[in-house]
């Protein structure tokens, strides 16, 4: 453990520009479901008529959580939004846990660090104190929301330190992850992949019996049941599982080579397949597995918001205060609903192609760029080929999307014609998606070091403008510095192609600024 507490400070310095982002994405959303919910559901009346709405809706229940949680409004809060701060939380630690243990061996800065007085187990104990305290910070700021906005205090506290425990266990899986896998690519995709299957078993287990929630560290959070029961002993199964997957991490990390998985990678082929002839090539070929990762997570995303289609009238109808947040109020619910599900899922279209075209930047600071450029292949060339990834991937995972909400949607009205239609409608947001694409391009271009900080902050202001502009009040030229603003709300507003053909061609007008500031500078830097 010899400087562990110097890695800590390291790496909390580290994390001074990125982590707060995180704590405030967590805190926000509690804030304002708290907010919201407080102003909707203001009388025991208005709950009741929300419990009869969505009671009985399984796919509700499948996406939110247990309905006992409806008895209070804290627990309709809690019913709302905890899945999702878990999910965040979870990612989270896991991105922390990940950076300063995989990823630093990849990079060889952990044999540097480990030349000096650095025991063995030092980064990895130096990460897990780092996603410890994020953790406790997520659980004082969430306790601070829902109690500042007059939740009891009890419940609160229990919230958040639910909402800790999703953190601090996914934080040792990835400790062990980590010691698995060789790279930290394969790390991440481990991990998501046990997280995605944590919201099934627990979307699988409300739905039934509720049996298996119980192997779901997020069913493990919920069955907390803050505000309708207040029950704290499941709180100790993430300490318990956590120290678990801690000592078995630690055990393996003494048993492997330093920068070696448990897993070895494949040794690749003697020569290169013919697949491989091009730089476009090579971009699809590195970047196949998340393409794949992001059109099946949206189009299951899609299935899960078209198979509460047919009931979202009736919801309305119930609960009419509800629909004054949709576009267009109650005159056209469905397609309101429609409208705005199908721009929620251009966001993460948007920040699909942001990831997609800064592993450009990834190839280039690690110095993998360099054996490509010293071909024939010219700078042009490379960046098309990873541009062609994003633009392309995020219309496939945009249109997988509206494929699966239309399929979906068209199975619980019986009409088959809602497929294409729906798929259409999802094209209908795509220039905007490329336009956020094309913005990481022209920060690549002419200010690659804060490119990364420049991409997500463009995606986290287009988020806050389509999803709190009214709650926040924002004036109209805020909102309308989004490319999404400019987008037809469709099916609920008629498709015109004037502002689509405008954000194309800014998009197009920033990617040949982003290509003219890439021919002028230095590679790496």
């Amino acid at each position: 453990m010899t400087g562990a507490l110097g890695l800590l400070r390291f790496m909390l310095r580290r994390e001074r520009a990125g982590l707060p982002w995180w704590l405030l994405g967590a805190t926000l959303l509690v804030l304002v479901q708290s907010t919201q919910s407080q102003n909707l559901y203001d009388t025991p009346e208005d709950l009741e008529r929300l419990r009869r709405s969505i009671g009985g809706n399984t796919a509700v229940i499948a996406m939110s959580g247990p309905t006992r949680l409806l008895d209070s409004i804290g627990g309709e809060v809690v019913f709302e939004i905890l899945g999702f701060v878990a999910i965040v939380v979870a990612l989270m630690s896991m991105f922390l846990v990940g950076r300063h243990t995989r990823a630093e061996e990849e990079t060889g800065r952990a044999e540097l660090l480990r030349s000096a007085r650095v025991g063995r187990q030092a980064p990895l104990a130096a990460a897990l104190a780092l996603a410890g305290l994020a953790n406790l910070a997520v659980a004082v700021l969430v306790f601070a929301a829902a109690a500042g906005t007059g939740l009891p205090v009890a419940g609160s506290l229990l919230l958040g330190l639910a909402v800790a425990a999703v953190g601090i266990t996914f934080a040792a899986l990835t400790a062990l992850a980590a010691q698995v896998f060789s790279n930290a690519r394969a790390v991440y995709g481990a991990v998501a992949l046990v997280l995605g299957a944590a919201y099934v078993l627990r979307a699988a287990g409300d739905v039934g019996d509720g049996g298996l929630s119980w192997a779901s560290p997020i069913g493990w959070s919920q069955r907390t049941f803050p505000y309708t029961g207040d029950r704290w002993w499941p709180l100790l199964l993430a300490p318990v599982t956590s120290a678990v997957l801690v000592a078995a991490a630690v055990t393996l990390l003494g048993r492997r080579d330093f920068g070696a998985g448990l897993v070895p990678p494949r040794p690749g082929r003697p020569a290169a397949s013919p697949a491989l002839r091009n730089a476009y090539a090579l971009a699809w070929r590195l970047q196949r597995g998340s393409l794949v990762g992001w059109a099946v997570g949206l189009g299951l995303l899609g299935v899960a918001y078209g198979s509460i289609g047919d009931t979202i009238e009736q919801y309305f109808r119930d609960n009419p205060e509800v629909a004054e947040f949709l576009p267009g109020g109650t005159a056209d619910v469905v397609d309101a609903y429609l409208a705005l599900t199908v721009g929620l899922s251009s966001l993460l279209a948007a920040a699909y192609g942001v990831a997609t075209i800064l592993r450009l930047r990834a190839e280039e600071t690690s110095g993998r760029a360099e054996p490509v450029l010293a071909t024939a292949t010219g700078r042009g060339t490379w960046l098309a080929g990873h541009l062609s990834v994003a633009l392309a991937g995020s219309t496939l995972v945009l249109l997988t999307f509206g494929l699966g909400e239309g399929l979906a949607y068209g199975m619980t009205v019986a009409d088959a014609g809602q497929v294409p239609r729906l798929a259409a409608v999802a094209l209908a947001y795509l220039p905007a998606v490329w336009l956020i694409v094309a913005l990481v391009v022209l920060a690549l271009g002419w200010a690659p070091r804060v490119s990364a900080a420049l991409a997500w902050v463009a995606v986290g202001y287009c988020a806050v403008v389509a999803l709190f502009a009214e709650s926040f009040g924002l004036p109209g030229w805020v909102q309308r510095a989004s490319p999404f603003a400019h987008t037809p709300q469709v099916p609920l507003e008629d498709l015109s192609l004037t502002p689509l053909l405008v954000v194309g061609l800014v998009a197009a007008a920033f990617t040949a600024a982003g290509y003219a500031g890439l021919r002028r500078r230095d590679i790496g830097y």
